[in-house]
């Protein structure tokens, strides 16, 4: 496309505090050994917006034990029927064999050893292992709230880590339909869709593996395999992260699903909501209750953050020109919108118009009721489940607390957190990029006498402007925050 292939300091910090972020969540991951900058600088179009501006170059050393992906076996593909485009190795099915080979006994060496003598069952056994994997790792992300962005068959890891950190984001509001690409405007890697096109790119994989592994094998591999570890796996997640640790029972998936509809509903913050369950109390006392419920309010959206989430984003003459498109040339209109783009504007434009009418009170009002009725039933039913199956329910509600406390992070890479890191890093100033470090690196532990790093201002060259720069970032928010209004601009792509 053109470019220089150099990446600057905006995304080389938020790729090195993500890829350690999730590292310290427990989540497979690259990681990041050094980020350095430099004086060079490039233009870049940030939003494609027709306004570049001037970044300094930076290089980020990126660490895992490979970064084969799966596309690396797609520049093998055969000419397309359709589009006529091929692999630029086509034909080469010798490197291809070398390759299956050299992946398979360097990183699977148990499946390697196990099935020496049978190519088929070994490549069979692989491709299971990676399937399993990859359905782990996606249900991973959803339990934190992580979206990565761009899932294409080159940012999915041969052996199972999460690679390529470009226009990611954790979820501040809980919202099923979240897109964390500002580019992407169909919403084909929204947070509810990442299950799914991980399969998908598992299903290319199986397609590039033919004819070491027939596609017969794969398919029914990928459709026995996948679903079930995805969900096994984030069932129990959520079932940690819920203190549900002495039973598992078939109504916890409801529980899991009205909890998420409950935040939802209430616009709840996904990190902050299970952070604060760890200080449910399990007794009825009705002033607890109430105090409890208080603090839940709190990480519910407001009407004026309503209002920005659900403010219309097209113009209504062109809304109403695509109406009309859709009506009177479907074709011409499946080349520049979707019906799905268009229902969900006029959802939108309904919502904003309802939010116009509704006061803070009724708001609040609303929230309550719609938490009093799942915590009621948290409580009264799944929780007493627990402490009816156990002889001690001191012991028990300990355990639950630890689990809980261990399994939901207090601390995340929140946009508008790496994007004051950036700004005085921009300036500078890299000591709030440490501070971010040093913070994600015990992400559910409380920062108890937290203190900020320093930098020395001769090691760093740091200037006056960059002092300002560092001590406005001082001043704003607790890392623990709901995001503030500002941070719903920002737009990552």
């Amino acid at each position: 496309r053109q470019a220089d292939g150099r990446k600057v300091l905006r995304s080389s910090i938020r790729e090195f505090l993500c890829s350690e972020a999730m590292f310290h969540l427990g989540i497979p991951t690259t990681r990041a050994g050094t980020c350095v900058t430099s004086d060079s600088k490039v233009i870049r179009d940030v939003f494609y917006d027709g306004n570049p501006k001037s970044e300094r170059c930076t290089v980020v050393l990126r660490i895992a034990s490979t970064f084969i992906r799966f596309g690396s076996f797609e520049i093998f593909k055969p000419t397309d029927e359709y589009t006529g485009r091929k692999g630029p190795s086509v034909n080469r099915n010798d490197i291809r064999i070398q390759m299956l080979d050299y992946v398979i006994s360097t990183f699977y060496p148990e499946i390697q050893e196990a099935y020496s003598d049978n190519s088929i069952q070994r490549n069979a056994a692989f491709f299971k292992e990676i399937t399993k994997r990859t359905a782990r790792l996606v249900a991973e992300w959803q339990c934190v709230g992580f979206c990565h962005g761009v899932l294409n068959t080159d940012n999915m890891s041969i052996v199972g880590l999460t690679i390529d950190y470009g226009p990611f984001g954790f979820m501040d509001r809980y919202d099923p339909e979240h897109i964390c690409n500002g580019s992407d405007n169909t919403g084909r890697y929204a947070y509810n869709k990442q299950p799914e096109i991980c399969k998908w790119n598992l299903g290319k994989l199986a397609e590039a593996l033919v004819p070491e592994l027939p596609l017969e094998i794969s398919e029914l591999i990928l459709e026995e395999e996948y679903d079930a570890e995805f969900e096994k796996h984030y069932l129990q997640k959520m079932r940690k992260k819920l203190g549900l640790i002495q039973l598992e029972l078939e109504e916890d998936s409801k529980l899991v699903s009205e909890l998420l509809e409950t935040m939802h509903l209430t616009g709840g913050d996904f990190t902050n909501i299970f952070y604060l369950l760890s200080s449910f109390s399990v007794d009825s006392d009705p002033s607890e209750s109430e105090d409890f419920l208080e603090k839940l309010m709190c990480q519910c959206a407001s009407v004026e953050e309503l209002k920005v989430a659900f403010k219309p984003q097209m113009d209504p003459r062109q809304l109403s020109m695509m109406l009309m498109l859709a009506q009177s040339n479907p074709q011409l209109f499946a080349l520049i919108g979707t019906k799905a783009n268009i229902n969900k504007e006029l959802e939108r434009i309904e919502q904003f118009s309802k939010l116009q009418q509704l006061t803070a009170a009724d708001l609040l009002s609303r929230n309550k009721r719609h938490w009093k009725e799942w915590l009621g039933e948290y409580r009264e039913v799944r929780l007493q489940k627990e402490i009816e199956s156990v002889g001690d329910a001191d012991a028990w509600n300990t355990d639950r607390v630890r689990v809980m406390n261990s399994n939901n992070p207090k601390y995340i890479l929140r946009n508008y957190i790496a994007q004051n890191a950036i700004e005085a890093a921009e300036n500078g100033d890299f000591s709030e990029v440490r501070n971010v470090l040093k913070l994600l690196e015990n992400p559910f532990q409380e920062a108890e006498g937290f203190r900020e790093v320093k930098e020395d201002e001769e090691e760093e060259g740091a200037t006056a402007t960059a002092a300002a720069c560092a001590q406005e970032t001082r001043s704003r928010l607790p890392y623990c925050s709901k995001p503030p209004l500002w941070a719903s601009e920002l737009c990552v792509t």
